[in-house]
This record gives structure tokens, C-alpha cells and sequence, in this order.
């Protein structure tokens, strides 16, 4: 004899349809295009993806491919310039904003390792006269700000930092200063860019030249790279990818804000050389993993970029688009379309 089937609670039932609701109502205030990002059916290629990531709304998007055992690959897709219709170029160069803090995180390492810093002195060793205006800052150590456990407040959170935009002639610590302190030092995590804005204060302190000069000697000439600069000041611009706002007819290649300048080759280099050890160290690898990460993101008005190493595969995959929004959505599109070409990367070597 067939059983009879348990009858569905009441309670049961109500649960369902809230369920079914909230979903829908998730799904409603979820923006389509992140959706459609991620369900369109993965392209076979990569230079497929970098063409696709075109409909999200870039301008241009760049991609450099380094698998281990193969010639590094590059791929280009959209504008290089929109108002001129100059194609992308894969070797362009671009605004890296903070993937430069894996290069800053590098250089206290070396500087360290030369005994020509501590990880663990005061902020106040170095800047005496904030001892007033960063609240904590003799107990803040080097450590401490480049793990982003310092508590100093971000200096682009602060309004008045987006108000002076571009900020000529002023100097942007001054958003940090005089404020709480997030949190007690070492006590939690809070991303700051005033921790590397100071961090490479002291790297200039210390080695008595710029920090770019510092790059030179313990990065970028050791490892041959010719295409990587402190600022537009040191480049052709016309060799600069434009970079563009939704919303905004400008193109924020011409703002001059100190920030690093690179070829997608030039930090696929770099990344690799970081991760597999070759530009540390043994002992030196081994103080950079107790303090800072091996992948990072990069965004600023204009620009947006990925810069990691998969090791699954030994892949690096470095990834450039020259188009920002103010929702963040262009952002999710950027990591979205990086996972994908990860995932095409992946399927070709069967996994």
C-alpha cells in the first residue's frame, strides 16, 4: 500500500513564500548587468571575453596572460583613446593606483632586511610632529600600517579630498590629520591609503631620493623592467591609456596625482617574480608574508586593474580597464570578467 504524503505545515508554506519573495526582491535590486555579466555562456578564448567585457560599458580593457611553459599572451579590446578611435594597445601604459602598494610593501621589506629600518618603530621615529595629529601615532609601528592595522584614518574618505579634486599644490595627508582614530592600533583591520602615502614618506627618508629611485634599484632594474614610472611626469602621455567616468566628458589621463604608471608585462613580471620568490630573499619572502598580500586591485577615477597570480594554473593574469562609475558596478564588472577569463584559462587545462 502507498503511503500517504505528509501534509505540508502551514508554517511550512508562509516560509516558502517569504522565501520566494525576498529572493525576488534580491534578484530585483541586483543590477542586470552584473546578472547578465555573470550568466552568459563562458566564450572558448580569452580575446572572446576581453571583446565581451566591451557591452558591460568600458572603453577599453587590456589583458596579460602568463602560463608557465607558454609565451606570455596579450589581449586588447575597445579604446586606447575614444575620442581620437585609437584602437587599445595591449603594452599601453596605465594608472596602476594601489597594486603600487605591492611595491612599496616590497621596499620596507628590502629596507628592512638592510637594517636600515624596523618594522616595528614608532610612526614618530620618522615624523615626530605627528605625534599630535595622528591619534596613536607613537604606538603605531611600520608593521602595523602595512597590514592596515593602524587605525589612521583613509585620506580619500574625507570629502574635502574629493571636493579639491585634482588637489594641486595641496598636501593630502592633511585629510588625515586631526581626526579619531578608526580603531585602537592592532586591534582591527581597516584599509587606509594614508598608511602607504606615510610608508613611502619613509622610504624616501631613509634612502634620501625619491621612491620610484628606490623601485629602480631593488625592483625594477633587477628584474629588467624598462616600462614602469613614478608619474605621467616621466612618460609620454600619448602613450598613457585614457581613462574615463561614466557620466563625465573628461579624460583623467591628464591629472597628474603622483600615481604609478606601468605596461600590463611590466607588473606581470613584477607579480610573478614577487610570488615565486625570485625577487626576495628566503628570509626576506618570509618577513613579506607575515605582512602584506601577493595580489592586489587597483582603482582610481579612470582606472581600474587586477593583478593576480593563480597557482592552480601558474598563471598570472593582469587585467586593465580604462572606465570607472560612481555605483562600483564597473568594479564588480572587472572582477567579474577576471574570474571568467581564470575560468577559460582553467577549462583549456581540463580543470
Amino acid at each position: 500500500m502507498e503511503r500517504a504524503k505528509p501534509k505540508t505545515s502551514k508554517a511550512k508554506q508562509i516560509f516558502r513564500i517569504v522565501l520566494l519573495v525576498s529572493t525576488f526582491i534580491s534578484l530585483w535590486f541586483v543590477p542586470w548587468i552584473l546578472v547578465k555579466a555573470w550568466i552568459l555562456p563562458l566564450p572558448d578564448t580569452v580575446q572572446e571575453q576581453v571583446e565581451q567585457s566591451l557591452s558591460y560599458g568600458f572603453d577599453g580593457v587590456i589583458v596579460y596572460v602568463d602560463e608557465a611553459g607558454k609565451p606570455p599572451a596579450f589581449y586588447a579590446a575597445g579604446y586606447h583613446n575614444k575620442e581620437q578611435k585609437i584602437p587599445a594597445n595591449p603594452k599601453a601604459l596605465f594608472k596602476i593606483a594601489s597594486i603600487s602598494k605591492l611595491y612599496v610593501a616590497v621596499a620596507i621589506t628590502k629596507l628592512d632586511s638592510e637594517n636600515r629600518l624596523s618594522l616595528d618603530e614608532s610612526l614618530v621615529d620618522y615624523f615626530p610632529e605627528l605625534l599630535n595629529r595622528i591619534e596613536n601615532a607613537d604606538k603605531i609601528t611600520l608593521r602595523m600600517m602595512v597590514k592596515h592595522r593602524s587605525g589612521i584614518p583613509n585620506f580619500t574618505d574625507n570629502p574635502e579630498f574629493w571636493n579639491n579634486q585634482p588637489n594641486t599644490n595641496i598636501d593630502v595627508l592633511e585629510y588625515a590629520l586631526d581626526l579619531p582614530a578608526e580603531f585602537e592600533p592592532n586591534k582591527d583591520y581597516g584599509y587606509s591609503n594614508t598608511n602607504y602615502l606615510l610608508l613611502s614618506r619613509i622610504i624616501e627618508q631613509v634612502t634620501g631620493g625619491s621612491r620610484q629611485d628606490y623601485f629602480n634599484k631593488v625592483i625594477l632594474r633587477p628584474l629588467g623592467l624598462k616600462h614602469t614610472f613614478g608619474s605621467i611626469d616621466n612618460v609620454n602621455l600619448d602613450d598613457v591609456m585614457s581613462g574615463y567616468y561614466v557620466g563625465i566628458e573628461k579624460d583623467f589621463k591628464n591629472e597628474n596625482n603622483g600615481m604609478m604608471i606601468a605596461t600590463a608585462e611590466d607588473v606581470g613580471i613584477f607579480l610573478r617574480a614577487l610570488n615565486d620568490g625570485s625577487l626576495l630573499s628566503e628570509s626576506e619572502m618570509e618577513t613579506y608574508a607575515s605582512i602584506y598580500e601577493f595580489n592586489h586591485g587597483g582603482l582610481a577615477p579612470g582606472y581600474q586593474c587586477i593583478a593576480e597570480y593563480h597557482k592552480d594554473i601558474d598563471a598570472v593574469v593582469i587585467q586593465f580597464m580604462n572606465t570607472t562609475d560612481f555605483e562600483g558596478y564597473q568594479w564588480n564588472l572587472l572582477e567579474i570578467t577576471h574570474t571568467r577569463v581564470v575560468n577559460i584559462l582553467r577549462n583549456a587545462k581540463g580543470l
